[in-house]
């Protein structure tokens, strides 16, 4: 097996929000990221992605976007509210198990699935991708997401078997804290809050170079280099110091790529380190 790590950028499907989900708005309308008493106009199509690492410990799949069940009743599975707030859009061929199999991948052959967080876009494939040997999302986002809510659907995860990780002093991330995942610095799970409790970035590093994976820290290359947050934040002073470290890392001689979750620039692709 080859020493290096390969990072694949896929997309699951899209979705279509509010402009004011992505990027934050000046507006008088205090429920403006939700949809509600907005026109068609500031509605914008943004990709929904998964990412899929090989590396030479195993095979590593962050985030699981769309399920297949959303290409039937949207309403039923997300709840009006939900529904309100974005539409997913799935073609066919597309579910991240789908794009497994294209690649001659099982679920079963999965070693790790980690959840940068459970909101619905990024934690509706779960039941896909189930058979994984190991499923795990940060302690801090599983005990927010098992408080329900509009972001967090239970229904998603029911039955699943997912793990927690604690998240360990580190030098890096806003908070200094961070999950290695092999034990070796080449994969780690870093604390970037703000969106959500327990959000983490993935930072991927070999041989000096790193390609960090923001999550939903910033939604495009733009957000951090103007400084523009997520509409929904559960802390906006966290909110800014996470995107002002992913901002930090941008900058750095070493490197390569950083990449937003939903960001339309970015097509899907491999990077190899």
């Amino acid at each position: 097996m080859s020493d290096s790590i390969k990072v694949h950028i896929l997309h699951c499907g899209h979705v279509q929000v509010d402009i004011a989900v992505p990027f934050r708005q000046n507006t008088l309308n205090p429920v403006a990221a939700a949809g509600i008493f907005r026109s068609k106009k500031h509605q914008v199509v943004v990709p929904v992605s998964a990412y899929l690492i090989e590396h030479p410990k195993g095979l590593v799949l962050i985030d699981t976007g769309w399920h297949t069940d959303l290409r039937g009743d949207q309403v039923k599975y997300m709840g009006r509210l939900g529904f309100k707030a974005s539409k997913a859009i799935l073609p066919e061929a597309k579910a991240i198990n789908e794009q497994l199999l294209e690649r001659g991948i099982t679920a079963k052959e999965l070693d790790y699935v980690v959840l940068s967080h459970m909101d619905i876009d990024h934690a509706s494939g779960l039941k896909l991708v189930s058979e994984a040997k190991r499923i795990l999302t940060s302690d801090l986002e599983w005990q927010a997401a098992s408080k329900g809510g509009i972001r967090y659907l239970r229904h998603m995860w029911e039955g699943v078997p997912v793990r927690t990780f604690a998240l360990e002093d580190s030098e890096f991330g806003p908070q200094q804290k961070a999950f290695d995942l092999f034990g070796d610095g080449s994969v780690l799970f870093v604390h970037t809050p703000g969106h959500s409790k327990g959000l983490t970035s993935t930072l991927i590093q070999r041989n000096g170079k790193f390609v960090l994976l923001a999550a939903d820290t910033g939604y495009a290359k733009k957000s951090w280099e103007s400084m523009i947050l997520p509409g929904f934040t559960v802390s906006k002073r966290q909110a800014l110091e996470s995107l002002q470290w992913v901002k930090e890392m941008s900058l750095r001689p070493n490197c390569v790529e950083v990449i937003a979750n939903h960001d339309p620039d970015v097509r899907p692709h491999t990077i190899e380190l």
